[in-house]
């Protein structure tokens, strides 16, 4: 690799890193200063209705993003040389990603339809899924995938200040709830519906009707990426639907609001995974992956050793008195975060970027299937608490990481050079 690459290749490094971190940032932020004010200005039962609302939505966007976020992260970074192949994977994702978002309203019809609890809220339901749309319209895998993480950046600040402003004009009382629902399925839209234009105007993406032979293409290799999303959710949504049943809602709320704080350390992760897919995809430059690992991995030792350490402050700050008692699964969770971020630097960055993606998303699946069998070990021995599913937490995270590092030296990726030959 010449000089004059290496030294390309390092700035787009670390703008995108700088990019990515301040994404990072601004997700950590605007939920610190919306939450605390939407939770008292529309009390317990509305503020939990929009969030359930929310929530239900999640599932939305995870079928219509289709592991679109990891499949084509990789194939717009081979492919970024060429408009026309470009144009074709652009137009095939888009179109795949609207037909999913008929389906989801199809299946919310249904829900309002035949779900008392759900039709009593249809207003509140209809105006939240046009983050289903919103998100839908949204390209992050495209300028990932070309390494312009700035633009990544632009659009969460747009609609981040959007809702934040808006909820602060509108949103004066519990009344107010469906404004909420409202604004932020406006805050998603615009970022998305813009994203698209600059996507045309600014990269030469042309929206032309794809082929069956594309479009087949991308349903199947986006579909492992997508049964690993999937079966990430086994082992996460599923944990607090179990305790719901199990354990008495004050429980449930310490281990929810200690789960919470684990998903933002786990997030930590994000800058480094998204800058390093593309990278290694395109340069195979393992030896500077290297370097920005054991960086990487020193910071979040010690960013999770000091939550660790002030967990009962952490905790006490951001959720009050009354849940101060979660700080003990937060102490546990701090253990899983470690070996979780660990696993994540070495997934879609490296044994994706190297080519087995499948891999990657084996680890997750069986991880899944084996937290699946834990949770039913504790249903039988009636051994279900919040405790133990969070013990269940750390083992199936290390499965995962467990999983990638056999691949990895079996595939000998760590003594790949920069010219992606192996070292003998």
């Amino acid at each position: 690799m010449n000089s004059i690459q290496d030294k390309k290749d390092k700035k787009v490094l670390f703008e995108n890193f700088i990019s990515v971190s301040l994404t990072q940032i601004i997700l950590y932020v605007f939920p610190l200063i919306t939450l605390p004010y939407l939770s008292r200005v529309l009390g317990a039962e509305k503020f939990g209705l929009v969030f359930w609302a929310q929530s239900m939505m999640m599932y939305g966007i995870m079928l219509t993003d289709f592991g679109f976020n990891n499949s084509a992260v990789r194939e717009f970074s081979i492919n970024r040389d060429n408009p026309e192949k470009m144009s074709e994977i652009f137009s095939s994702i888009l179109l795949i990603k609207m037909f999913f978002v008929c389906i989801c309203f199809l299946i919310l019809t249904l829900a309002v339809i035949f779900v008392p609890q759900i039709n009593a809220e249809r207003k509140l339901f209809y105006l939240t899924f046009f983050i289903i749309v919103g998100n839908a319209f949204y390209p992050m895998y495209f300028f990932q995938g070309i390494e312009h993480m700035k633009y990544i950046t632009f659009f969460n600040v747009v609609s981040r200040a959007l809702f934040l402003g808006l909820i602060f004009i509108f949103v004066r009382s519990q009344s107010d709830y469906l404004y909420v629902a409202l604004i932020n399925s406006f805050a998603f839209l615009i970022p998305g519906i813009f994203a698209l234009w600059l996507a045309h105007k600014r990269f030469g993406i042309n929206f032309k009707i794809p082929s069956k032979q594309e479009l087949i293409h991308q349903i199947k290799y986006s579909s492992e990426f997508f049964l690993a999303r999937v079966s990430v959710s086994g082992y996460t949504n599923t944990n607090m639907f179990v305790l719901g049943l199990i354990v008495n809602p004050v429980l449930t709320g310490y281990y929810a609001s200690a789960e919470k704080i684990y998903t933002a350390l786990g997030g930590l992760a994000s800058p480094f995974s998204q800058i390093l897919y593309p990278y290694v995809a395109k340069s195979r430059n393992i030896e500077r992956y290297k370097k920005i690992f054991g960086l990487a991995i020193l910071f979040f030792v010690c960013t999770i050793s000091v939550v660790f350490i002030f967990s009962k402050d952490i905790v006490m700050i951001f959720y009050g008195a009354e849940l101060i008692p979660a700080y003990k699964i937060l102490k546990i969770f701090c253990f899983a975060s470690i070996i979780a971020v660990t696993s994540n630097l070495l997934g879609f960055p490296l044994l994706g970027g190297m080519g087995y993606t499948k891999d990657a998303n084996y680890s997750i699946i069986f991880a899944s299937i084996l937290h699946i069998i834990g949770l039913i070990a504790l249903l039988v021995f009636k051994s279900v608490n919040i405790y133990t599913v969070a013990l269940l937490v750390i083992f199936t995270e290390a499965f995962v990481l467990g999983f990638r590092i056999f691949k990895i030296v079996k595939y000998k990726i760590w003594s790949y050079n920069m010219m992606g030959n192996k070292y003998e």
